[in-house]
This record gives structure tokens, sequence and C-alpha cells, in this order.
């Protein structure tokens, strides 16, 4: 199980992956939008991608969680 949590206070802008979704390493799961920067949340590991804890438009901190792959 990897959990993938948030390296900086961002915006959520653009969810790509759905909960139940079968991911690969380096799979865009999110976009975040920080500075007018877009920021793509890559898969750390292949699995399902068992809980996705953000929606677009959520604003999120630094260590918050953004999924959980299994």
């Amino acid at each position: 199980m990897a959990e993938i949590r948030a390296e900086m206070v961002a915006n959520v802008w653009k969810v790509v992956a759905t909960e139940g979704d079968s991911v690969a390493d380096g799979d865009t799961l999110v976009i975040l939008e920080s500075m007018k920067m877009e920021i793509p949340v890559l898969a750390e590991g292949s699995g399902t991608l068992a809980r996705l804890a953000v929606s677009e438009g959520d604003v999120i901190q630094e260590g918050d969680l953004i999924a959980v792959i299994e």
C-alpha cells in the first residue's frame, strides 16, 4: 500500500484517475495548480487506486493525503 501526500500547498486543478482504476508507476492521478504552474501528481507504484481523497477545486496543504494505491 502506498499513500501519496501533497508536497506543497496547492489547488486541485484536475482529477485524472478515479477510485478503482488500475494504475502503473508514473501514471498521473491528479493535477495540482500552485503559483500558476500545473504540477502532476504521479502514482508511486503499480496497483489499484483504492482511495482518492481530493476533488477538483479542493485546496490542499503540505502533507495532506491525496490518494492510496494498493
